[in-house]
């Protein structure tokens, strides 16, 4: 079932707008009720104000009015396995379980599959500001 994340994830990372870092990103997101929404890095000359391709992914989901993921793959053309930045999960644990499922992809395919908790084991909740 995941590998359609991987393809909507790849196929964001096609249409990346790179020309400053030359590093395309593909991400895409499962919502609870299955639906999928995916992003891709959109640069800006004025550093840094471009968006990683997991918050695109993540405006799309939550403009279609979602607001909980289920897991996530993440693609760059560059680098095998290229985990979220910092930015990102953090963006992510706003909107996952401990448990929410991430899998880091190469062009073959996943490789590597961890949680939110690997990723961010000690992420800021937002039950401490309510």
């Amino acid at each position: 079932m995941a590998h359609d994340l991987f393809e909507a994830a790849r196929t964001a990372m096609a249409r990346a707008h790179a020309p400053y870092s030359k590093f395309p990103v593909g991400a895409a997101i499962r919502t609870d009720d299955g639906s999928v929404y995916s992003g891709a890095n959109i640069e800006n000359i004025s550093f840094p104000e471009g968006w990683c391709a997991e918050t695109t992914a993540i405006s799309h989901m939550v403009m279609a009015g979602q607001h909980k993921i289920r897991e996530v793959a993440v693609i760059a053309q560059k680098l095998a396995l290229c985990p979220p930045c910092g930015g990102c999960r953090q963006r992510l644990a706003e909107f996952s379980d401990a448990d929410t499922k991430i899998y880091l992809c190469d062009e073959a395919g996943i490789q590597k599959t961890m949680t939110i908790a690997d990723l961010l084991p000690h992420s800021f909740q937002t039950e401490a500001i309510g």
